[in-house]
């Protein structure tokens, strides 16, 4: 498969083909002066950032791929280039519509990608301020993704909010409260009702549970475990934790200093890390 004509009956709901991100001036050299093997993502002669370079990977329906890395490797990078907060510097985003078309996310105009985020790819990020609007209510929330994909019945929407809170476990009695006044784990249980609203087959998760306290993002994790399981969809989580990864992902990659160091099967990965970085995280984990 090409970049400009990807197969038809290919599995995957979401493809990313050499992917990268830079962010400064970019000539031959400076890929060769970053990476993992220099030590630094960042380019001592021009002070260019190579964030995430030559990155790919595949996600099917039903699969959770993790990526994977400590802060600075690149990985928050690539999930904001796919969601199309970052725009590539090079490499294709390929999505596949509910309706089967085949659409390079990094390739088409902002109008086009707000048109997908409603309807095709959900975030839930690490700061649910990014998510959510703090100044609404938990169900103005969710109804304001409803209402930017064509709802317009505001009982419909309202069951449909109260519905999706429940089932994220956000106790009914507080659809109507502001979100400001929320917990953290509070707020991102309505954040993952907000991106659960249109039932979007691919989400991203961005360090979902950083911040919270070590009981309240086990419930978080327990919830996206079994949510992800329910619905079937393509997700990405990205995290610096290798506990996070084993207990939603089936895959994973390891990121360091902006690529790839590392791929296979997550309880692989944990049983015999290739990579020395890789080894340095699962040792990590495991005290």
């Amino acid at each position: 498969m090409t970049s400009h004509s990807p197969m038809e009956r290919a599995p995957w709901v979401l493809k990313v083909e050499n992917l990268g991100k830079v962010f400064g001036p970019m000539d031959s050299d400076v890929l060769a002066e970053t990476g993992p093997e220099i030590g630094t993502s960042k380019s001592s002669r021009t002070g260019t950032v190579v964030a995430a370079w030559d990155v790919n990977f595949e996600v099917a329906a039903g699969e959770a791929l993790g990526v994977i890395g400590e802060s600075g490797s690149g990985k928050s990078t690539v999930m904001r280039a796919i969601a199309g907060d970052h725009e590539a510097s090079h490499g294709a985003v390929w999505l596949r519509t509910r309706k089967g078309d085949v659409v390079n996310v990094a390739a088409i105009p902002d109008s086009a990608r707000r048109a997908l985020r409603v309807d095709e790819l959900a975030v839930v990020y690490q700061d649910a301020a990014e998510g959510l609007d703090l100044g609404v209510t938990a169900g103005g929330n969710v109804a304001d993704r409803l209402t930017a994909a064509g709802w317009r019945n505001f009982a419909e929407i309202r069951h449909r909010a109260a519905h999706l809170l429940g089932r994220t476990e956000v106790p009914l009695e507080r659809m109507d409260d502001i979100v400001r006044q929320f917990s953290g784990g509070m707020r991102q249980r309505v954040q993952l009702a907000k991106a659960l609203a249109n039932n979007p087959p691919i989400v991203l998760f961005d360090e979902p549970t950083t911040g919270l306290d070590a009981s309240v993002a086990a419930g978080v994790l327990d919830l996206i475990r079994d949510l992800l399981t329910e619905l079937g969809i393509a997700a990405v989580v990205v995290s610096h934790d290798f506990s996070v990864i084993e207990m939603l992902t089936t895959r994973c990659i390891v990121m360091h200093h902006g690529r790839v160091v590392e791929e296979g099967l997550t309880d692989q990965l944990l049983e015999d890390p290739l990579h020395p970085y890789s080894q340095r995280l699962v040792a990590a984990a495991r005290t």
